[in-house]
């Protein structure tokens, strides 16, 4: 197993990703009618059926933990470790995979086009914000500087374009670079061939831990940006409606998982160690104390005001079309009533 980095990986969803997305699914999603996310029943009544997520990471180790939990209770469950999004969608809409998570854009493009996935949890709350060097402290300082993205249709830069049209004065726009992911970027702002760049959490405690003053963080987006939920947990929407039961199972493991890890963030550590062996980062106790102190940790964390709210930035985002609605997008019944 390779050297794993505990970023995630939601700012892969690029507009060409999604394009590739929707181009995949409006054969697959009429295919997939009646797929029953690849379920078998066993003889005893318990399930064998796989889940796939994308290289999993420090937001996704209580999944692998609920997962484990679905399993003490007989269920045989496989993980599939798959390298994009669309392959999982793609996946979920012709009933391969039960459940999956990763960036919320590609199921939702995905299910306006008809697929039949719903998201019915949260993985982690909006974790992003914009950092700046020395002499960047608000976004009017950033004219005409460089700005680094991952890309023009990333997530991460679609938030940091939405707070740039809604924050700096007219002409006051950075000048956007298009590096690579967090973590790179967290390199170019430390050497200096950036001003300003969109970080998540794991990559903003290595710039704090580097030695290094000056970096400011100039906007958090989950305060800018309360009712964005930029990475969900989703299912095939056969399988939640055939095996409620052991889908409330999964989820209210889940909500367990979180609760514990904002009980104790030791205990996210401990997830990370038996479930990314490989992964090396001193700074992992530091990055788990900053999301439970962020309370990013909630999978019931989803309403039907913040699900719509997620779908109202994605078409203001270019990325969905108007008219979508949270009931079309979201099975919220399983958050709703863990206990």
């Amino acid at each position: 197993m390779s050297h794993r980095s505990l970023s995630t990986r939601t700012a892969r969803a690029t507009r060409r990703t999604l394009a590739a997305v929707t181009a995949a699914l409006l054969t697959a999603a009429v295919a997939a009618c009646g797929g029953g996310g690849g379920a078998t029943t066993n003889a005893d009544g318990t399930l064998t059926f796989s889940v796939a997520l994308i290289e999993p990471d420090i937001t996704t180790v209580p999944i692998l933990a609920a997962l484990d939990a679905v399993r003490q209770e007989g269920h045989q469950v496989k993980v599939v470790e798959l390298a994009e999004p669309e392959l999982a969608i793609e996946g979920l809409a012709k009933g391969d995979y039960a459940f999956s998570a990763e960036a919320t854009s590609p199921a939702l493009i995905a299910i306006q086009q008809g697929a039949p996935i719903r998201i019915i949890a949260d993985v982690v709350g909006n974790q992003w914000a914009v950092y700046g060097t020395t002499g960047v402290n608000t976004c009017d300082d950033l004219a005409g500087r460089p700005f680094g993205i991952f890309s023009e249709g990333a997530v991460a830069t679609a938030m940091a374009k939405d707070w740039v049209r809604g924050t700096c004065a007219a002409g006051k726009e950075p000048r956007y670079l298009t590096i690579g992911g967090s973590d790179v970027r967290a390199q170019a702002l430390l050497a200096g061939e950036i001003d300003a760049t969109p970080l998540e959490i794991t990559d903003a405690v290595t710039l704090e831990a580097s030695g290094k003053t000056g970096f400011t963080r100039i906007a958090d987006f989950a305060t800018s940006l309360p009712d964005l939920h930029p990475q969900t947990v989703y299912a095939n929407a056969d399988f939640i409606g055939d095996h409620r039961e052991v889908t409330q199972l999964f989820v209210d493991a889940l909500v367990a998982e979180h609760r514990k890890i904002n009980e104790n963030p030791q205990y996210l550590v401990d997830l990370v160690t038996k479930h990314l062996p490989d992964t090396k980062d001193p700074n992992v106790a530091q990055i788990a104390q900053r999301y439970v102190d962020g309370g990013l940790f909630d999978a019931a964390a989803l309403t039907d005001t913040n699900v719509q709210g997620t779908i109202d930035f994605f078409v203001r985002a270019g990325v969905l079309k108007d008219g979508m609605t949270a009931a079309d997008a979201a099975d919220l019944s399983f958050v709703k009533a863990t206990s």
